[in-house]
């Protein structure tokens, strides 16, 4: 007997919206992920999940660091839709967008962002597709008030889909 999975139930499970970033040189990107998670408190650190097929992969890849913005319900879509749905290889994501750089020279998102972090990265974890990236909060600082944006609210209110190389991609819905 084979067990039943059903994929619906994984849209369930609550996560956040995020803009992850990373810079090689002169080189930088960003992204929209759900999967940015602390895993520990002292010292802070935080783990992220990143398609391997994606530039931001080969960015943090290479320079072992990452920058998270935490993204407000108010975020439009459009601005979702460039980091989100664009590739970094064929648009300048960073050319109209507000950011400052981390410690590091890492860029941070703080257009539409309640806070940014700066991660340096300490372990990784290969999961076939996707590669968990976890790392130490060397910087961080809050920008606004406000309330994160959710899963739930970019697929419910902002009728948002879910991009292909992302976790939770369901090619049935």
């Amino acid at each position: 007997m084979v067990p039943e999975v059903d994929r619906n139930l994984f849209r369930e499970v609550s996560y956040g919206i995020y803009l992850v970033s990373s810079f090689d040189g002169n080189r930088k990107n960003g992204q929209i992920v759900n999967t940015v998670i602390q895993v520990t408190s002292d010292p802070p650190c935080f783990a992220v999940i990143i398609n391997q097929k994606n530039f931001t992969h080969e960015l943090i890849s290479s320079s072992k660091r990452f920058g998270v913005s935490v993204l407000k319900d108010s975020t439009p879509f459009p601005f979702i839709g460039l980091f989100g749905f664009k590739s970094g290889r064929d648009v300048n994501k960073f050319e109209n967008v507000g950011h400052i750089e981390g410690a590091s020279g890492c860029p941070l998102v703080t257009d539409h962002s309640l806070g940014v972090m700066e991660i340096n990265v300490t372990h990784t974890l290969d999961v076939v597709t996707h590669t968990v990236f976890v790392g130490e909060v060397v910087f961080s600082k809050t920008l606004d008030d406000g309330r994160p944006l959710t899963y739930e609210y970019y697929h419910v209110f902002l009728k948002g889909k879910t991009s292909k190389n992302a976790p939770t991609y369901n090619k049935e819905t």
